[in-house]
């Protein structure tokens, strides 16, 4: 499993930042270089490439692509980091990752989550969301150029809400890789292959597990919830506040799923939680 590092290789201080279902680690540019301006020196920041995206191995067995493999994997990296504060931002499926990461109180864990971000997830997944991203989730694409491959990751992806061109032009660099004359996305298109297999029944049966984590977290947590998300309800998001952790609740209007963490408002919310005084 490949990673991305920022800020000073040799803290202490880690901040895990794991991205969603489609994405890879670069997601998480903008917030990183944010965060290390904010606390300069005192922070690592670490964002995987969970396996079967970007720069990590794919999986052989594509049965593998979920949620539990996910999780192991990261307990392996946190294994190596050598830790002594631990944070956690998790954007959709970095944010179910996350809650198994740190609703297992058995967990070999160096040092318990302190600060936890759910970005736009929650226990329950809105069935709707699952179709939607299923959809688009691995067809397979053959792009000319990274601006076409921009262009077309658009067309899906205007939810996650305003952007420059020059922004969305960034956030795409690392979703494609070079492939023949072209470019590809840049994800094993395998990893499909279980979420295809979901049933809203069988969603509907994983959210008692998933409540059961959530309301086992101990760390302050902080829910980002676009305010037109199709995947956190607003009734999920009001439950998370009043129950296991009893997050703090911030909403970015014009934005669906999910806040990619660029817009200034998003990024403040986020480096105030993480950073701000205990």
């Amino acid at each position: 499993m490949a990673y991305w590092q920022w800020g000073d290789a040799n803290s202490d201080h880690v901040i895990i930042c794991a991205h969603g279902l489609s994405r890879q680690g670069r997601d998480f540019d903008v917030l990183a270089q944010a965060l290390c301006q904010a606390a300069p020196g005192k922070l690592r920041i670490v964002c995987p490439d969970v396996v079967g995206r970007g720069k990590s191995d794919w999986l052989k067995d594509p049965t593998g692509y979920q949620i539990p493999q996910y999780a192991a994997d990261m307990l392996a990296l946190i294994a190596q980091l050598q830790a002594k504060t631990l944070d956690w931002v998790g954007t959709s499926m970095g944010g179910l990752i996350g809650m198994v990461v740190c609703g297992q109180p058995d967990l070999p864990l160096p040092v318990p989550v302190r600060r936890l971000i759910l970005n736009d997830v929650g226990p329950a997944i809105e069935w709707l969301a699952i179709q939607r991203i299923g959809q688009y989730l691995g067809k397979a694409a053959q792009f000319e150029s990274v601006q076409q491959a921009a262009d077309a990751m658009w067309a899906i992806s205007s939810s996650f809400g305003p952007h420059t061109k020059e922004q969305w032009l960034a956030l795409s660099q690392a979703m494609v890789k070079p492939s023949g004359t072209g470019f590809a996305l840049h994800y094993d298109p395998a990893i499909a292959i279980p979420f295809a297999s979901a049933t809203e029944e069988s969603t509907k049966q994983g959210e008692a597990m998933l409540w059961a984590l959530y309301d086992n977290i101990k760390a302050q947590t902080l829910i980002t919830r676009g305010a037109q998300s199709d995947l956190l309800s607003v009734a999920t998001a009001q439950a998370m506040t009043q129950r296991g952790p009893k997050a703090q609740l911030v909403e970015f209007t014009g934005v669906g799923h999910a806040p990619t963490f660029i817009a200034v408002d998003q990024v403040k919310a986020a480096v105030d939680f993480l950073i701000g005084k205990s």
